[in-house]
């Protein structure tokens, strides 16, 4: 039985689906629910000046670093009220729910969250990347379901084939 359930969330487009899969599975069990949402400085669309130094990496940017905290902040705050309004949501609908927003590595952030939280299952999307572009972009839930101390439950994103879409795109273009 699961009493403890880690969602590990990002601000993808199906990251309302595995959220509704967490509650549902929440409330079929009556378990808690703990939200987590990782930052990580190299994927979001702001780079924290902190971890890269772009004043250094980058010379054009030197003064500016101030625009670039500030739109790090407004990031994290931004994220926070996200994940406020999803905790929200699933109190609403009866379920016991906290949150926390980290920043760091995914991939160890969430197995090192539901070890320390004790969770007895995470709930982890899948973008379905796949060939190189998993190769190069790793793959979070992977990692996570083979270095987890506990159960997980992935859910399975949009399909991404590149080649699909390149079909797609000439296709739209001769019809076009």
């Amino acid at each position: 039985m699961f009493n403890r359930i880690l969602v590990a969330i990002d601000n993808s487009p199906w990251s309302e689906q595995v959220f509704n899969e967490a509650v549902s599975l929440a409330k079929a069990t009556d378990a808690n629910l703990m939200l987590l949402h990782v930052l990580s400085a190299l994927d979001e669309e702001y780079i924290d000046p902190l971890f890269l130094q772009p004043t250094i990496l980058y010379p054009e940017y030197q003064g500016n670093s101030s625009k670039y905290r500030k739109g790090w902040d407004k990031l994290k705050s931004d994220r926070l009220n996200w994940l406020r309004l999803l905790c929200d949501k699933a109190t609403q609908l009866g379920v016991k729910t906290e949150f926390s927003q980290n920043m760091g590595e995914p991939c160890q952030m969430i197995c090192d969250m539901a070890r320390n939280w004790d969770a007895d299952v995470i709930i982890i999307g899948r973008r379905g990347r796949r060939g190189i572009s998993e190769l190069l972009m790793g793959s979070v839930s992977n990692y996570v379901l083979h270095h987890a101390h506990c159960s997980v439950l992935v859910v399975q994103g949009i399909i991404v084939d590149t080649e699909e879409k390149q079909e797609t795109a000439k296709v739209e273009i001769i019809h076009g």
